[in-house]
């Protein structure tokens, strides 16, 4: 029986942003390009986020101070995902922070190594994203507060699209290039399915205001990464995109510490 194909291409999204096993018949056919199969990046997202609000939930239920639990939770989470996205965040760190001209900022990005800028990037993101999803579970019951790592993972993702059909590829080779770039009819998509699968739950835990701020702080922090990305490198790069997702989830989850 054939797989429907946005099934397929939610599993593909699944395995591409975290370590989630899936079948080896999904490939089939399958030409590498993911730019083409963006749309579905913002549902992998809340996939891949589920484990992590499991574990929050049950912390939480078990009585676990919230720092303790959200840290916990956000352990599994990068466990799921490879850590991908904050290896990412941690190479633009070290690469902005560190180079000068646009050759040294890529050449430092491409070192698999963590700088000084890169590891505090890395201490502020769990520390941030920590306490935040901690002041959330001090307002909200368990369950709802749970909610808090989907929603977030949807959105980041959806904000991830937006900045890779932005801007061009950094370099002439390399993952971002040849993974393709979604045009603007699957960005569109994305942003639709994403606000609306993560829209669902955010008005019905935080309120309608809790997802207009979430978007709107999510989007100026996506807008400011993607000029700062034009800006130094002239382009995109995987570790962009990858930061790109860790400053969302900081953005959307401050909107709804600030709501709960």
């Amino acid at each position: 029986m054939t797989m429907p194909s946005f099934l397929r291409n939610i599993l593909v999204a699944c395995a591409f942003l975290g370590r989630v096993p899936v079948p080896g018949r999904v490939f089939d056919g399958f030409d590498g390009r993911m730019g083409a199969i963006a749309h579905a990046f913002p549902v992998a997202g809340f996939l891949v986020a589920l484990p992590g609000a499991l574990l929050f939930w049950l912390m939480l239920t078990l009585g676990t101070d919230a720092l303790v639990a959200a840290l916990l939770a956000l352990s599994l989470q990068a466990l799921v995902t490879g850590a991908l996205h904050e290896d990412g965040l941690a190479d633009c760190a070290d690469g902005f922070g560190g180079g000068r001209s646009r050759e040294e900022v890529l050449d430092i990005m491409k070192d698999s190594r963590i700088g000084t800028f890169g590891a505090i990037a890395l201490f502020m993101s769990f520390a941030l994203r920590a306490a935040m999803l901690a002041s959330v579970a001090m307002h909200l019951p368990p369950l709802a507060a749970a909610f808090a790592l989907p929603a977030s993972g949807t959105l980041a993702r959806t904000l991830m699209v937006a900045h890779w059909q932005a801007l061009p590829p950094a370099r002439e080779q390399g993952l971002a290039t040849s993974a393709g770039q979604p045009d603007l009819a699957g960005t569109a998509r994305a942003l639709a399915i994403g606000t609306v699968l993560a829209g669902i739950p955010v008005i019905a835990v935080f309120g309608l205001p809790a997802l207009f701020l979430a978007l709107s702080l999510g989007g100026i922090a996506a807008f400011a990464m993607t000029r700062l990305a034009a800006r130094r490198i002239n382009g995109h790069t995987g570790d962009t995109i990858g930061a790109v997702e860790q400053i969302g989830e900081i953005a959307v989850l401050l909107a709804f510490s600030l709501t709960a």
